[in-house]
């Protein structure tokens, strides 16, 4: 299910209505259109995050690695 776009100034004229009924894919708060904040229930347990992004991002090189050479002698 897709999250509720909402522009900030009426998420906060409504902000109490909305937290007594956001659902589990959240809110999204935009300002001029572009999404700036996301508004989701507390009550998501950490677990449902695990693998949440799977096959939403790649990783490119070594997540360890700045891949930048450097001297520690100079």
């Amino acid at each position: 299910m897709v999250a509720k776009r909402i522009g900030a100034a009426k998420f906060k004229e409504q902000c109490l209505a909305l937290l007594d009924s956001v659902g589990p894919e959240g809110i999204v708060i935009t300002k001029h259109g572009k999404p700036v904040a996301r508004l989701v229930p507390v009550n998501a347990e950490s677990g449902e995050l695990i693998g949440a992004l799977q096959d939403k991002i790649a990783v490119k090189g070594d997540l360890l690695s700045t891949d930048l050479e450097w001297d520690a002698q100079s």
